[in-house]
């Protein structure tokens, strides 16, 4: 039988064949600025598992979590220029690029998960809009719990606001702790711990869940459940790195982004009851606000969403007047 010899031509092709299919596959930096524990950082692993899964490894996303690649305020920016390609933050850090980005952090625009993700629904074509302008394009994005207030010692009087150091992650926290009086510090979630025990901050208006993840009976007592507003986290790319990805795993990409979603809510959900067991396990006490407490919450609200409509785009306006109809029906 007559033998077939690999010629110098032949080896050349398909040494070419096979660096073509490897030069194919993808990987992708992702920075967030959330801990491991947290519920938010174990979805987003997820997403990039199921990413990886689905396109057979041509696509990996590496998660740096917490903080430790990009801090919280430079992800956006980084995506922006393609410095990395994936980017998870609170939406409402970005509120000085436009009021929308703030809107989850409005007192009584959403007051449950069934209203927040339709807010999230009628605000993402504007902020697809933006984002856009800026080449970046959003996946998906998941809610937190509803918000509260953690301090040392019950919340009784809104006297006890005044000169009360507060830790608030975003501009819109902060203009409302300075509506009741105290004042706001910026300090981001990793660096809880150590605000507290350097007396930066007395209190925090955050979740269950992160004060859960955070472990904050070992410097509060109380949480004050006052449902305050669910923020979101947002996901975002760089849209000239998807656009260089071949139209199956786009597809991928798109499809892992709205099972994350899906998922992310779900969790936010458990979370949020798992987290208060523990927190009330672990010797805090959790009330709602009394009387006079809630008033000066709802002021500071009402302010707060004043200072907004005056801030706001016309667009951003029309889109919260027609979330809100959307309600009604």
């Amino acid at each position: 039988m007559r033998k077939t010899i690999a010629t110098p031509l032949l080896l050349v092709t398909a040494c070419s064949l096979a660096a073509a299919a490897t030069a194919q596959a993808a990987e992708w930096t992702m920075a967030t600025p959330y801990g491991d524990a947290s519920f938010h950082t174990q979805n987003t692993k997820q997403f990039a598992e199921d990413v990886a899964e689905a396109t057979d490894g041509e696509l990996t996303i590496n998660v740096h979590s917490g903080g430790s690649l990009v801090a919280h305020g430079e992800i956006k920016p980084s995506v922006r220029r393609g410095t990395i390609e994936a980017g998870e933050v609170f939406m409402s850090v970005l509120s000085n690029d436009d009021p929308i980005f703030e809107i989850d952090t409005l007192p009584g625009v959403a007051g449950s998960y069934d209203e927040a993700f339709a807010l999230w629904e009628a605000t993402k074509p504007l902020i697809t809009e933006l984002f856009a302008e800026e080449g970046i394009m959003p996946l998906y994005a998941v809610s937190w719990p509803a918000q509260g207030i953690y301090t040392a010692d019950e919340l009784t009087d809104p006297e006890q606001f005044e000169g009360l150091r507060v830790r608030a992650p975003n501009i819109n926290t902060q203009r409302f702790v300075q509506n009741l009086g105290g004042n706001p510090t910026e300090t981001e979630e990793s660096d809880i711990p150590t605000a507290f025990s350097t007396g930066r901050v007395d209190a925090m208006i955050t979740s269950v869940s992160t004060g859960n993840s955070m472990t904050a009976w070992d410097y509060v007592d109380h949480y004050t459940d006052a449902n305050l507003w669910l923020p979101k986290n947002i996901i975002f790319i760089n849209q000239r790195a998807f656009d260089r990805l071949d139209e199956a795993t786009q597809e991928a990409v798109l499809e892992a982004a709205a099972r994350a979603e899906e998922r992310g809510w779900q969790m936010s959900r458990e979370d949020g009851d798992n987290s208060a067991v523990v927190l009330e396990e672990n010797g805090i006490t959790i009330s709602e606000p009394n009387e006079a407490v809630a008033a000066a919450l709802q002021a500071a609200g009402d302010q707060l969403f004043e200072d907004w409509l005056e801030r706001a785009s016309d667009e951003a306006r029309q889109v919260l007047e027609e979330y809100r109809a959307g309600l009604d029906n």
